[in-house]
């Protein structure tokens, strides 16, 4: 199931511009949230949302690193 989402998706942000596809995937991410909150509760939700930003964590490009400092 999880290759057919990634498929939706990697076609979506194809027909988008560029400049675009960032808000989409952030759009999309926040629509996913309120469903899994929905499905599951603030727990389960909060749970995951916690687990994809620690993802996020030390993933910074290198530019960015050096901006900050």
């Amino acid at each position: 199931m999880s290759a057919a989402i990634s498929d939706v998706v990697a076609s979506a942000l194809r027909t988008l511009p560029p400049e675009t596809r960032g808000r989409f995937l952030r759009d999309l991410m926040a629509t996913a949230a309120a469903g899994l909150t929905a499905l599951e509760g603030e727990r389960a939700c909060g749970e995951a949302v916690y687990r994809l930003a620690d993802a996020v964590v030390g993933t910074r490009r290198p530019e960015a690193k050096r901006r900050q400092g």
